[in-house]
């Protein structure tokens, strides 16, 4: 099956600056085959044609951190303290979702990721087969990861829970699933602990995915227990001789950055600024994570806690909170929060030689936006109206491993009303007077 997009204005992002171009975009299978200018016989040979006037078109956006399955549980406890949060709402309406739960919430979320324009997405979080299923199912793509904390009951199982998901799903759905091994923080994860997860991704040649420095507190944990910051911790215990994703990293010092950079870090972090501001731990300094050369991408975190996986929203975030933390208007600007939004974001999680830019040879994971909204004219400059303007709601169209997922803002794959209904009555019974 081919699909020629057309008429379209593409942002390839495979530059340092973005430089819409007007043109064509061929997709044959899974992949993106030609870019901007595409030979007549194989626009006439084509199977769909999609006319894109008046669209941006743009690497599907990738989300570096999420907990994709508490959609279920969004709006549930607001306005509190993270340890409250988690202690008193999270924790226990957590430990009454079953399978199914994790099934259901991980589809709702999958259904409004795909409707404001992410097509990739980096989880952490148990049921895990659950998760993958929903991956599945959805369309789309993900690095999953089964969450490991340091806990007297349930340890082997853990162990075991996070070898199944690698031998089960590593590659599963043409390809859409990647795995991680996903030590949960510092914090939970004591030196010994650490040392088995580590063990884990060398066997599977994979990455890690962790949380670091998210709060002050875990910050004053480490150093009251070790003497160290999270980060020097964690350098200590060798966590970044691997490919790691970095969720968060708010409270990093100046020698913590340092030490990423003399690491020569492999991946990078994965910047969460709506959470991070809902739940007041702080601002990430992502300018001067740049400044180091390290990679920033973009996630969400759950919606427990961001209460949205609109990714637009996140890339508008980050850009104000860097340039109201710096007092630097130019901080961060349109191009580069973009570009950590789909290429950055792609190296974050190991998959650059497959996602995150448009251009031939890799996969075909597109949307098109579209820019005829009042709020999206005039056209000026694209690239500032796609970061800082546009909203998950303008997303058109959206496309993984060569499948239209959405189209018109209509769903090919997921019944949302029947989804929606399902969650509602589920959202009941998990959340009933907790």
């Amino acid at each position: 099956m081919s699909l020629l997009i057309t008429n379209a204005m593409i942002l390839t992002m495979t530059g340092e600056t973005v430089t819409p171009i007007h043109g064509d975009l061929l997709i044959e299978g899974d992949l993106i085959t030609a870019v901007g200018e595409v030979p007549a016989e194989k626009k006439a040979q084509a199977d769909e044609v999609i006319d894109a006037q008046g669209m941006a078109a743009l690497p599907g956006l990738v989300n570096c951190h999420n907990h994709a399955a508490m959609s279920i549980l969004r709006g549930f406890s607001e306005d509190l303290r993270l340890m409250e949060w988690l202690s008193q709402k999270m924790w226990p309406a957590e430990a009454r979702m079953t399978q199914e739960d994790v099934y259901l919430g991980t589809l709702l979320a999958a259904a409004e990721m795909i409707k404001s324009g992410t097509t990739t997405f980096a989880d952490m979080y148990v049921f895990t087969d659950s998760v993958a299923q929903a991956v599945i199912d959805s369309g789309m793509r993900a690095s999953l990861t089964r969450g490991m904390i340091d806990a007297p009951d349930g340890q082997e199982m853990r162990f075991a829970e996070a070898r199944a998901l690698f031998e089960k799903w590593n590659g599963a759905g043409d390809g859409r699933i990647s795995v991680m091994a996903g030590p949960h923080g510092p914090h939970t994860c004591p030196p010994a602990f650490l040392q088995e997860i580590f063990k884990l991704a060398e066997e599977f040649n994979a990455p890690l995915h962790i949380h670091l420095a998210e709060t002050t507190e875990e910050v004053e944990i480490i150093r009251r227990e070790y003497g160290l910051t999270p980060t020097e911790y964690l350098k200590e215990v060798g966590l970044f001789d691997h490919h790691v994703v970095l969720a968060h990293s708010v409270h990093l010092t100046a020698g913590d950055i340092e030490i990423l950079r003399s690491a020569n870090l492999r991946g990078g972090i994965a910047h969460n600024p709506v959470s991070n501001l809902k739940l007041g731990c702080g601002i990430a300094p992502v300018t001067s994570y740049l400044q180091a050369g390290l990679t920033v991408g973009i996630g969400t975190d759950g919606p427990g806690s961001a209460t949205t996986l609109d990714l637009f929203e996140e890339i508008k975030a980050a850009a104000w909170l860097q340039k109201v933390q710096t007092f630097d208007p130019t901080a961060l600007n349109a191009s580069q929060v973009l570009h950590m939004a789909t290429r950055e974001g792609a190296k974050v999680l190991a998959l650059d030689s497959q996602i995150g830019t448009l251009e031939a040879g890799k996969k075909a994971d597109v949307i098109l936006v579209d820019t005829h909204a009042a709020h999206l004219r005039p056209h000026h400059d694209l690239t500032a109206l796609l970061a800082y303007s546009a909203n998950g709601a303008d997303v058109h169209t959206t496309i993984v491993n060569g499948e239209v997922l959405m189209k018109g803002r209509k769903l090919t794959k997921l019944d949302e009303q029947a989804l929606i209904a399902e969650i509602e009555e589920r959202a009941k019974q998990i959340t009933a007077g907790i």
